[in-house]
């Protein structure tokens, strides 16, 4: 008689921990189904039989990572906040989160499947993310219209443009920090974000 695995849902939890870290360090194109093999310590059957491709672990991976490191990106949709306040705890926090020691550095969703292939899991890959991105895209922008409604932001704002360019400036932390900017600085630029959308007499 074969042994049995260990029960599906705690090897799912650790499968996606560690698949994410493959994908979050060497990109999605990069990561190779052995070094995904070794991470997880699934076999090839077993991998395919859980999450279909590996396109489907990378989906549930960044999923994961969502749920979790990246859920700080979120803090900029709570509502229970001044909008100036959450957008400058996402700011800080993402900055935080993507220069901590304790994973890669950098951000999963910016790095991990901007290029690749034209193949169909390649095209179905940057999809995922694309797709986060706009999400993140929205909810800055959201916050922006609030803190118009709030009084709290500059009255000729537009929120749009606004947010595509904090937007930017998230995406763009993960290539400095890897370039070895200190986060101080990155914290200092992102103050002057948040001064920049401020109303003159709420500074």
């Amino acid at each position: 008689m074969s042994q049995q695995g260990r029960p599906r849902a705690f090897v799912e939890h650790e499968v996606l921990d560690a698949a994410m870290l493959v994908f979050w360090r060497h990109g999605y194109e990069a990561s190779s189904i052995a070094q995904l093999r070794a991470a997880t310590g699934l076999s090839s059957a077993s991998l395919y039989g859980a999450f279909g491709s590996k396109e489907g672990l990378f989906e549930r991976a960044v999923e994961h990572y969502t749920a979790g490191p990246g859920r700080v990106s979120e803090l900029v949709g709570d509502l229970t906040r001044d909008p100036l306040e959450a957008l400058s705890s996402m700011l800080h926090g993402t900055i935080d989160m993507q220069s901590d020691a304790a994973h890669p550095g950098g951000c999963l969703v910016t790095l991990s499947a901007t290029l690749g292939a034209d193949g169909d899991d390649d095209i179905a890959a940057r999809s995922v993310v694309a797709a986060r991105r706009a999400e993140d895209r929205a909810r800055i922008e959201a916050c922006l219209r609030r803190g118009l409604t709030a009084g709290v932001t500059r009255a000729d704002l537009h929120p749009a443009v606004e947010a595509m360019m904090v937007h930017s400036f998230v995406l763009g932390l993960s290539t400095q920090l890897l370039d070895g900017v200190e986060p101080a600085m990155l914290h200092a630029a992102a103050d002057r974000i948040v001064d920049g959308v401020r109303r003159d007499d709420q500074a």
